[in-house]
């Protein structure tokens, strides 16, 4: 469900963080009287019970969504009871006095809908996105959980999501590198109880301690509708949306008023430098974070402009000092954070390992020192400013986009047409006040300082530094709670109507692809595009076949080098210029490697589309080979590497692969390549490569939006002329998949507070005739919320946060994989519960499950063409497979024939828990030994490169506590 990065989420679609997102649009001035005026039609009413209503209707796709934001996050809980607002969002999505147990996610599903909901520190939000014929029952659902849920909640429930929270907060906090700093900062930068002193997912103790009591308490006093904003978005009858708004939430009591929040800005007396010895990291990391001003105010916008200024481009003071003279790290980031009631502002430095974060700390004074030497200039502020209009109609291009941005203005300012007023205070920001809000808040004032270096590092933290008392939990035996459950009749809130009646939902929308085109240009690029005119975008990209399979395994990781150093300048632009052109015209133009290819993204608006594509031909057939880029990148490379080294999920996934793969293959190393091979490349290595591989005959382009096919023609034409053809071929390379034991692998990694699960092996390529109807297969396995290992792992044991299984795959066989990360104490239960369920599958599933798999796949189908992005990917799927251009019409029918033989079939042809590698990564000291005794065939101890190690672990003896 839910995760800390919500916030991130739901607020890129408002502009106020216009520092955070890509910059476009058109050049200097001329923007002064071209603005055009953007915001979203819309009507808000309120119920008699205080509930905000916003409608918005968009008929382009028939879908529908639903949010409902409440005015409660982590700001409204007290001191001892942390992590509340988000352990209650979870208990949400239990039941409810109409609705069963687990139902919630199921329903949805069965609609061929999408929901989920998320916490942060100033709100909670539900949402679903469904094809319209649904929309009524998803009124019934929210509704039955605002006004008629209280009753439901029972102690084993309660006690069962408290533990799927701890595990979120391991997996998100505990187990991963500089996991605590949040923490730390807002500790330390925040008076003791004020509402942003603690975390959004709260204190472990806290989470362990909550009551049922708590539950309700917190329900009456933040739940009621006059504390809620309703948001309906997408293609469905005014009138009788209105209706049922009235008849589900009509009838719902008010509760508790709910005061506003005062403003609780801060400040700090003095300075104060802290530090942590982080389990997981590898390179040190410096914060510094100075107090500031809430959100819409306006030197919270000119916040915003500073942090972009400071950190992004080569021409920001902190890449100048930090990056280019000094070399200590590979990218610096500043940024302010507003929020409802304070706000902060902060420089984060990921370091070079091996850096004193002392010279970092200096090098942020340089870059201050040259920030105020040079000011700030005109064209800064327009090429901050250039992005607004692509930005907005990103934000606005789903449904759900919309919803989030009409409830978040609403509840945060009483407007949900606020969008416009916050564009206007972006645009009205000079550069008079960046360097003001410069000197009022940063300038010699007094800020918190964190030095985060990896164990035994303590030489590297920042000088006069003391230690942050971070509270590590302990590894204990799992004991599992017992909860006496009290049998007893759920009491019912009285209605005007009979709530346990799901509503009639009437016919899905049926199937309705766009038409895409296809044409094969003079040099044998082939081009596919398809016109969608509901937004002034366009989203394109370019992908050329190779990537990580045309490189030298001495030499891994050229493919991942050439996307970095293509994007540094091209042979009559300096990368500052490049850079600058980009933001400029209002495009965001990015490449990227995968094990079979290499991708340039872009997205632009429609009237700078040519302009854009002229920059890609530039940066495609023009490169400059910076050899100082060159150097900095080989830099940065290595450096993630070595992060990487200790992060336990990217160690499963890379010994995973090498397992499966066998050392000779491309995919069983990461694209990155290794530390060795990096330092081994030569930009002549990148030249060679650019110069073999790179070739229309291996290419295809992609362009959706609102563009014809004869413009986009147009616009490749340059592309098509100048990119000369030549004969490429992609080496092909054996995949064994005749696994015949059950092996064991574990990688250790001491004290990690959870386990890394990955479990499977080679199965099939997406070419095989097979490979979807396997992917059908597995969607009551692991393929959705409502997967049986999901609903073991997490609803009924909560061992885990998440659980799944499923096929990848590309014209080279992929793997089946279950994974999940679960608490240290679970993991020899969880891998015991993995196979035996995966056992269990090929013995077949019921009528009813077999009715769901099918609902869920066909009715979702409604969702899938709605954005530029999902359309772009429909392309892409069929230009690297050749597939029909209604090829998902052929995979519904697949789906809706599909019979309970034919699905066991398909189990027992791809399952097999006997000949599967399981790899753990976790604390070996107490988890290993169990599984000596689990029945593997053999049990191997890996490094974290995956190569055997012989010498025996070290296991703890001691008692454990409980």
């Amino acid at each position: 469900m839910t995760n800390l990065k919500f916030k991130l989420m739901a607020f890129m679609l408002s502009l106020s963080v216009v520092a955070f997102v890509s910059c476009d649009q058109a050049v200097g001035g001329e923007r002064a009287n071209q603005d055009p005026e953007l915001s979203i039609e819309f009507e808000k009413y309120e119920l008699d019970n205080g509930l905000n209503i916003v409608l918005h209707q968009d008929k382009s796709d028939p879908i529908v969504s639903v949010a409902i934001q409440y005015g409660v996050g982590s700001n409204r809980e007290k001191k001892g009871r942390t992590g509340f607002a988000h352990l209650f969002e979870h208990m949400l999505f239990q039941e409810s006095e109409n609705v069963p147990q687990d139902q919630f996610f199921k329903k949805i599903q069965d609609a061929g809908g999408t929901l989920n909901g998320g916490t942060w520190q100033d709100g909670t939000v539900y949402y679903e996105v469904v094809p319209k014929n649904a929309l009524e029952m998803v009124m019934w659902l929210e509704s039955d959980r605002m006004g008629y849920l209280i009753n439901t909640v029972t102690e084993t429930a309660f006690a069962n999501q408290q533990e799927v929270v701890q595990n979120e907060k391991r997996q998100r906090v505990d187990n991963n590198p500089y996991g605590h700093t949040g923490w730390v900062i807002d500790k330390n930068l925040y008076p003791d109880g004020h509402p942003y002193s603690w975390q959004v997912i709260g204190e472990l103790e806290d989470l362990q301690n909550a009551t049922v009591a708590d539950v309700k308490e917190f329900y009456d006093k933040f739940y009621g509708p006059n504390n809620a904003t309703l948001v309906v978005a997408g293609d469905f009858d005014k009138a009788e949306t209105k209706k049922l708004i009235e008849k589900y939430f009509g009838e719902i009591k008010k509760r508790q008023e709910v005061a506003p929040l005062e403003i609780q800005t801060v400040t700090l007396p003095q300075t104060k430098r802290l530090y942590h010895e982080d389990n997981f990291a590898t390179a040190p990391q410096l914060n510094m974070v100075w107090p500031v001003v809430e959100q819409y105010t306006k030197d919270a916008y000119a916040l915003d402009f500073l942090g972009k200024i400071l950190y992004d481009g080569k021409e920001a003071p902190l890449y100048k000092v930090l990056v280019e003279e000094k070399e200590l790290t590979s990218r610096p980031f500043a940024y302010n954070s507003a929020s409802q009631i304070a706000g902060k502002f902060q420089i984060s430095v990921t370091a070079n390992a091996g850096v004193d974060l002392d010279s970092v700390e200096a090098g942020i004074e340089e870059a201050f020192a040259l920030f105020e030497k040079e000011g700030v200039t005109e064209r800064d502020i327009e090429r901050i400013k250039a992005g607004q209009e692509t930005d907005f109609y990103n934000g606005i291009s789903s449904v759900l986009g919309k919803s989030f941005q009409l409830a978040r203005y609403d509840v945060f300012t009483g407007d949900p047409g606020y969008i416009e007023k916050d564009i206007q205070n972006i645009r009205a920001v000079t550069k008079e006040d960046v360097m003001r809000v410069y000197k009022e808040y940063i300038k010699n004032k007094p800020f918190i300082l964190t030095s985060f270096v990896p164990k035994g590092n303590l030489d590297l933290i920042a000088e006069n530094s003391e230690k942050a008392e971070v509270v590590e939990e302990e590894i204990t035996e799992n004991v599992e709670s017992e909860v006496a459950e009290v049998q007893q009749e759920i009491q019912k809130t009285p209605s005007k109507f009979d709530r346990s009646v799901q509503p009639e939902m009437g016919e899905t929308p049926k199937l309705n692809i766009p038409d895409s085109w296809k044409e094969t240009l003079g040099n044998q690029l082939e081009v596919y595009g398809l016109e969608q005119t509901e937004l002034p975008l366009v989203n394109f990209s370019i992908v050329i076949e190779g990537g990580h399979l045309l490189d030298d395994l001495s030499k891994n990781g050229v493919a991942n080098l050439m996307t970095d150093i293509l994007m540094e300048g091209t042979a009559n632009k300096t990368p500052a210029e490049l850079e600058e052109e980009i933001d400029m015209l209002g495009a965001s133009i990015n490449m990227y490697t995968t094990n079979e290819s290499i991708v340039i993204r872009g997205n632009t608006l429609t009237r700078n589309f040519d302009k854009t594509m002229a920059l890609v031909e530039e940066i495609l057939l023009e490169p400059r080979w910076d050899e100082k880029e060159f150097a900095r990148i080989k830099t940065s490379t290595i450096n993630g590497i070595k992060r990487n080294e200790a992060n336990p999920n990217v160690i499963a996934n890379q010994v995973y692969n090498k397992v499966l793969y066998g050392e000779n293959h491309p995919f069983a190393y990461p694209t990155s390549g290794t530390v060795e091979s990096v330092e081994s490349i030569k930009i002549e290595d990148l030249k060679e490569y650019y110069n073999k591989y790179f070739s229309p005959t291996v290419s295809r382009m992609h362009i959706v939006g609102d563009i014809s096919k004869a413009e986009a023609l147009e616009a490749a034409k340059s592309l098509a002329e100048r990119w000369e053809p030549k004969e490429v071929n992609i080496p092909e390379f054996d995949v064994s998949n005749d696994r015949d034991k059950a092996s064991l692998y574990f990688v250790d990694v001491p004290n990690a507070k959870q386990s890394v699960i990955n479990i499977g092996y080679i199965a099939l390529p997406r070419t095989s005739e097979d490979f979807f109807p396997a992917e059908v297969m597995n969607y009551k396995l692991g393929g959705s919320f409502s997967g049986n290992v999901n609903l073991i792992l997490r609803e009924e044991k909560g061992y885990t946060y998440g659980a799944r299984s499923g096929f990848s795959g590309s014209k080279i066989p992929g793997t089946f994989t279950a994974s999940s990360s679960v608490r240290t104490n679970t993991t020899g239960e969880s891998v015991g519960i993995f196979r035996d369920e995966i056992a269990k599958y090929k013995e077949g599933i019921t009528p009813e499950d077999l009715e769901f798999t099918k609902n869920a796949l066909i009715k979702s189908n409604a969702l899938r063409f709605e954005t530029q992005g999902s359309l772009l990917g429909m392309l892409q799927e069929m230009s690297a497979y050749d597939l029909d251009p209604k090829y998902i019409e052929k995979e519904e029918k697949i789906i809706g024939a599909m019979t309970l033989e034919q699905h066991k079939k398909l189990a027992q042809k791809y399952l097999d828990e006997s000949k599967m590698a399981y790899l753990v990564v976790g604390d070996a000291a107490t988890q290993l030994d169990q599984f000596k005794e689990m029945g593997f065939d053999e049990v191997k101890v890996l490094d974290k490169q995956g190569n055997e190690i012989k010498k025996p672990i070290e296991l703890k003896t001691e008692e454990v506590k409980d």
